[in-house]
Formats: structure tokens, sequence, C-alpha cells
């Protein structure tokens, strides 16, 4: 096994398009770390110039102590699992499997033995006498897993290799393939556009926008503390409500002003993001997660870190589990590029909202009663706020990232 690191390393094609650009990034020996963003963010160009399909244009890039920049695909010793698994129709599971080894010339027990010891791991032993057809698709990319399993290689390379099948497929294969890398120990760099197979499978997650790392950091630390408005919006499912605010202050204490409603911003919040004093009549992006967002309680489970917001029922999905609220409230959603390019990337439309307002997602409990059309205050657990500078984009938390020059 071994780490794979990229220093400074940048991808420009012949018309000058920057695919990607000054990447540091060190994947640690037997880490799982997913690179994940919108398509067109440069991370599937990151994973094909460590497989050694795409040339590095600047910087260098390591896999162990050595620079493999000019070195041959065949030569760095990494396995590639692709999205279209590539299997050979005309060949059975045990020879698609054993494949690249016999191209290698090892030995023929030693290949049985490889091929033996993979089907075990991948529970698949009585499929090895079948041909492609036969298989289904969670079985073909196990197929494609062994594949890359038998070559015992020093990092495993994976394009999406998830894309080509079913919801229920997609959930149990990801279970699969993280418990086979845990087992193993191989280092490996797994790329998706799915943030929830990123958040559920990576030891680390690394977020990236036009070909920019925008942050790494362990599934919670991206959620709970994303670095900018950018990653806050793009990691959660359904994706964090962003509005225009302005942060005012009574005494000692600070509020949050969203169109007509104020929001009384928790001690503790406060607390532990300190440059948010900075911002007293200044405006900011507040960012509420749809699940910070539920049915009132009772007076008696008020919490005093609760406080509510007003809106109108546009739409309901019950799930079974939990009901998804749509709620019109009267505010502005936030209109800078990243909010942009983060609602057309997910396709956010507005459900019918006036000019004057704007639509909110909410998580409610199963059994919450809402009627499309009436009026209802939705509960915002005022310990879970984001709030993001307007201009940089950048998370307002113990350092104020107003600009030098700006007035406070």
């Amino acid at each position: 096994m071994a780490a794979v690191s990229f220093d400074a390393v940048s991808k420009v094609y012949e018309d000058g398009t920057r695919a990607v650009s000054s990447m540091d990034l060190t994947i640690a020996d037997g880490e799982f770390m997913v690179l994940v963003g919108p398509s067109g963010c440069g991370k599937t160009t990151a994973l094909r110039m460590v497989a050694g399909l795409e040339e590095v244009s600047e910087g260098a890039l390591r896999i162990g102590e050595r620079v493999v920049n000019h070195v041959p695909s065949r030569d760095r010793d990494i396995a590639m699992v692709f999205q279209s698994y590539a299997l050979y129709p005309h060949l059975s599971v045990r020879n698609n499997i054993a494949f690249g080894l016999k191209i290698k010339k090892v030995p023929k027990d030693e290949i049985e033995r490889r091929v033996q010891e993979a089907a075990k791991v991948l529970g698949m032993q009585e499929l090895l006498d079948r041909k492609p057809r036969n298989l289904s698709g969670g079985q073909r990319q196990r197929v494609a897993m062994g594949r890359a399993i038998v070559r015992k290689p020093q990092a495993f390379l994976m394009d999406e290799p998830l894309s080509n099948l079913d919801a229920k497929l997609r959930v149990q294969m990801r279970a699969e393939i993280a418990r086979i890398q845990q087992d193993l120990g191989v280092t490996t760099l797994y790329v998706t556009h799915d943030q929830v197979e990123a958040m559920t499978m990576g030891d680390r997650v690394a977020v990236m926008r036009r070909g920019v790392l925008q942050q790494v950091a362990p599934p919670q630390e991206l959620y709970d503390h994303p670095v900018n408005l950018f990653v806050g919006g793009f990691i959660g499912s359904p994706a964090m409500n962003m509005l225009e605010a302005t942060i005012t202050r009574h005494g000692d204490d600070l509020s949050a002003e969203i169109g007509e409603q104020t929001l009384a911003l928790d001690p503790g919040l406060v607390r532990a993001r300190p440059a948010l004093a900075d911002y007293a009549g200044r405006q900011v992006i507040l960012g509420v997660r749809p699940e910070d967002l539920t049915e009132p309680r009772s007076a008696d489970g008020a919490s005093a870190a609760d406080a509510t917001i007003d809106g109108r029922v546009l739409l309901h999905e019950a799930l079974g589990s939990e009901i998804i609220v749509h709620l019109a409230i009267a505010a502005t959603a936030a209109r800078t590029d990243e909010a942009r390019e983060l609602a057309a990337d997910i396709g956010i439309q507005a459900l019918g909202t006036q000019d004057s307002e704007t639509t909110i997602v909410c998580r409610f409990s199963p059994r919450a009663e809402v009627v499309v059309g009436e009026r209802l205050q939705a509960r915002v657990d005022g310990r879970a706020l984001h709030f993001f500078d307007p201009d940089s984009g950048l998370g307002i938390y113990d350092k104020s990232p107003i600009p030098q020059g700006a007035t406070t």
C-alpha cells in the first residue's frame, strides 16, 4: 500500500482550460478518500491523472515516494474500477477477474488462489463460471471489484462505480465497497457526484468546485463546519436553505433579520462564532438545514434555543419516516454566484412563490399535521444555524472574513 499525494498539481488543456488548479491533497496509506463536487468540477480529471490517463500539466504527483508524472499507467501499480464495469462479455467471471494477472504472466496456481480469495471477499464463489450477461448490475460491479482486488495494487481508483445501479443496489453496494476497503486496507480514491455516497463512505471527503479544492475533512466536520457557502450548500440532502439576512444587535444579544421576521440568536451559537459580532448592522447569508427546521413543539417541550419562522405550506412529501415540507416565507434567497451554481446543479426551482417570497425546505416528523395552503411556524434549532460572508462566501466563525478596509 502507499499514500497518494498531489503537490500543487494542475491540469491545463491546450485551449487554456484549467480543469484542475494547484491541487494539494494527500491520501494517507490505507485511507478511503472521496472526491466530490458538481459535474465539471475536475474530480474525474484529478483521478485520471493518478491513473496516468491524463498528463499532469504542473506540480508533482506521487504514489508512495515516487513521482509518477511521466510514469506510464501500466507501471503505476494502481487498479481502477470504472463506471461502465468494462467486463469482457465472452469471458466467464473467473476469467474476467483473472485477466490482468494472465497478462502479467502470473503462475496459474497463484491466479486461481487470488481469484478464489477475491470471490470469497465478494461473496460470489458460485458465480465464477457465469458470463457477464447472466449477472445483475450489482453482481457485475462485484466482478469489476474482484478484478481490482486480485492485482493487490498500491491504490484503488474508483470513478462513480455505482452510478449505473438502481437506488436500492446503490445503498447495498456502497456498504459493500466500504467494508471491502476496510478489510483490505488499500489506499482508495473514490470519485462521485453523489454527496450521500461521499458522506457515508469516506474517511475524509474532498469537495471541489471549478477545478479548485474547497475543503478536505471528515464527513461530520464538513456538515457541521463548512468552510464556505459552496461546501455548506453542496453537503446535505435536501440542500441547506440559504437566505439573505441582516445581523442586528440588542444590547449584548444578536438577532438575524430575515425579511420581516426576527430570529434571536442563541448565546451559545454567538460564543462559538465570535466573528459574527463584527457583522452587526451588516448583511450575511444565513444557512439553515432542513433537518433543523421542524414542526413546533408544545410549550412544555420547547427549548431555550428554539426560534420560529412563519410561512405558508406549498407542498409536503410524505416519505413514511418523515415529511418534507416546502414553506413559502417572506424573505429573499441568497443570490451569490455560489448559491446560483448550487441551485442549477440540483435543479432547484421556486414552487409558485411570489417575488416577495422564497421557498425553504423543512423536515417534519412523519405524523405532523401539515395542510397545503395553511400557515404554520416552523421551529428553528437556533444552535445549528450557519452564517457566510456575502462577498467572500466564507463561513463566519472565530475570525472575521471581512476584507481589510471594509466597514463593519
